[in-house]
């Protein structure tokens, strides 16, 4: 796939700024992209967009194929006739401004979704009526199933919680014949609990018919969205319930589970969690659920960026009973032989390989032979052992690039924010930054005083716009250029991940005029 030369923002639509509780898919979104064409700007990165639950993470969601029904946007319902503005009407606790408190919006937005489903399929005209039926048969292959399992958890999750067992997934606490997928126990289920099951096909109609219309308006004024998935998938979803066979799982729980092994950061190494894939069983089925998963990211978005992609050439195995990641294994993943079989099913596709970590030679050559750019992140690029050692050779460095099939971040979801990572430096490690960005020797103070000041974080924005990288993206918070406290996500942590928000003076005319300045001074803007 060739890339051309472009640039945009990473910001994921829960931090739009503008309606209650959480950024939606409504006004706030159209408003960003018209701002982000203003900007010279042609690219917008966003997180994955699944429904999410315990911890709130967007990688770690009920369903791969389905959409967040809280980026819905209820005005937009209101609009179209389907609810009205009483029963959309916020509580006072529901604010519109601050972090998002994912925990009372659901608490908030969900019973409103479901009544306005519930409205909406006693009411509604023949014409939409006729467009929810398109949409249920042309999605039946996800949709079915995900309904299914947000009706059953619903009922199990509330019982859970009554009875408080050791474990509430669905593996260990649903009947057993609903757990195993059983076809019949399905059925009775779908005759028992109709309304609630199609609500939520409802509710996904609500998002499908929103998203559609935005990507179709971003599209139309020259925007392309790169889409995120992650390359596994949650334990508790749809994807792995309804597809026991193309995991390694035995009775419904696994045999193995995924992480990465100790390093230098974590001496236990991180345990994920997440079910294995029987590679084995997938290839001999041709593939059919990821080429399913990627078609479906496709409509979606316009370009893709496959979180972990390491783990196509191999992944770290953990025993489902290890308490850490220590006693894991390599094992060999399916390698260039399921990008070989997208290629030949789906066509040449724009893809992102996140190959950052401990990347292998052989993980180099996958995504060499693939044709897909991998990443770098600036932040990266920055460490006074190496420079002291070996010169600036750190490959992260933007002038250490060997080719222009990268894609360059300033940061990324997982990072400190740019000027909360400046303000976190050592003197000599800040004084390396400065000296590399600014291009002068350096003393302490004024590369302390360039950190203050926003100087050097705006600098470091400019060097990526004018790296030899094929895209350059910066996420928003850097542009704003908050501390820490608008980072996005610290991995392996719970409790206030996901929630940061933009403020509505963030979308500023001098910034777009910054950034439409960069764009046309590096050849950006197309």
């Amino acid at each position: 796939m060739n890339f051309t030369r472009r640039s945009g923002i990473l910001l994921h639509p829960t931090s739009l700024a503008g309606t209650p509780g959480i950024g939606t898919i409504g006004k706030p979104a159209y408003d960003f992209i018209d701002w982000l064409c203003d900007a010279g700007q042609s690219l917008w990165q966003i997180l994955p967009l699944g429904p999410t639950g315990y911890g709130d993470s967007p990688y770690a969601s009920f369903s791969t194929f389905a959409g967040n029904p809280l980026l819905i946007d209820l005005d937009d319902l209101a609009a179209r006739g389907w609810a009205t503005k009483k029963e959309i009407r916020p509580p006072e606790y529901i604010k519109s401004t601050g972090n998002v408190d994912f925990g009372a919006v659901v608490w908030w937005k969900m019973p409103v979704l479901k009544a306005v489903a519930i409205n909406f399929l006693n009411n509604a005209g023949e014409g939409d009526l006729a467009l929810y039926k398109d949409f249920c048969r042309a999605k039946k292959s996800w949709l079915d199933d995900y309904a299914l399992f947000m009706s059953i958890k619903a009922v199990y999750d509330q019982k859970a919680a009554q009875e408080k067992p050791a474990t509430s997934i669905w593996h260990s606490w649903w009947p057993k014949k609903l757990a195993l997928h059983d076809t019949q126990a399905l059925k009775d289920w779908y005759k028992e609990h109709k309304q609630e099951v199609d609500t939520f096909k409802v509710i996904q109609f609500f998002f499908n018919e929103q998203w559609t219309a935005l990507k179709n308006y971003a599209n139309d004024n020259g925007i392309s969205i790169i889409g995120d998935i992650p390359i596994f998938v949650a334990p508790d979803s749809a994807d792995v319930w309804s597809n026991q066979s193309l995991f390694q799982l035995k009775g419904g729980k696994p045999n193995c589970v995924a992480g990465v092994p100790p390093d230098y950061f974590c001496a236990d190494g991180q345990l994920w969690g997440n079910p294995l894939y029987d590679w084995k069983a997938m290839k001999e089925d041709g593939y059919k659920w990821w080429l399913a998963r990627i078609k479906r990211v496709f409509e979606l978005t316009d370009v893709l960026r496959i979180d972990h992609f390491r783990g196509f050439e191999a992944y770290w195995s953990v025993p489902a009973t290890e308490k850490t990641a220590i006693n894991g294994k390599w094992c060999k993943g399916p390698g260039y032989d399921l990008f070989k079989t997208i290629r030949a099913k789906l066509g040449d596709l724009p893809v992102i390989a996140e190959d950052l970590g401990v990347i292998t030679d052989e993980v180099r050559d996958l995504r060499d032979q693939c044709g897909f750019p991998g990443m770098k992140v600036l932040q990266f690029a920055f460490s006074t052992d190496e420079a002291r050692e070996h010169g600036m050779v750190n490959y992260f460095l933007p002038h250490m690039y060997d080719t222009s099939n990268c894609v360059v971040y300033t940061g990324t979801h997982d990072n400190d924010t740019l000027q909360g990572w400046l303000e976190n430096l050592g003197d000599d490690q800040a004084v390396l930054v400065a000296q590399y960005i600014e291009g002068e020797i350096m003393s302490v103070q004024k590369a302390r005083s360039l950190i203050k000041s926003g100087r050097l974080r705006k600098d470091m924005i400019r060097a990526v716009f004018a790296s030899s990288a094929v895209y350059a993206i910066v996420p928003m918070q850097d542009l704003t250029g908050i501390d820490n406290s608008g980072r996005m996500n610290m991995p392996s942590t719970t409790g206030t991940n996901w929630t940061w928000r933009m403020n509505k003076t963030d979308l500023k005319q001098k910034t777009v005029r910054e950034l439409e300045f960069l764009a046309a001074l590096y050849g950006r803007n197309i």
